[in-house]
């Protein structure tokens, strides 16, 4: 089966904030793996096909965090 990689730069300024993207992405059907890190600010997540990028997009908006920027698969997309 195909999968996906999405990256996301995301405002994180605390543990707390990472720890919160990490247990959405948790939680979430179809993710695979994923490394949050606060360090860098980013996340990247390995999906099963079926998982898009708008919702993970959105699981991750819901924790409150600013995502400043997306990628589908190698490719710059809106967020």
């Amino acid at each position: 089966m195909a999968e996906h990689t999405y990256k996301f730069d995301i405002a994180m300024s605390c543990g707390g904030c990472s720890g919160a993207v990490e247990r959405v992405l948790k939680k979430l059907d179809g993710v695979k793996s994923y490394n949050v890190s606060l360090e860098t600010q980013t996340a990247e997540i390995v999906t099963e096909d079926s998982l898009n990028y708008e919702t993970v997009l959105e699981k991750i908006k819901k924790t409150g965090k600013t995502v400043k920027s997306g990628a589908a698969d190698g490719v710059e997309r809106d967020v």
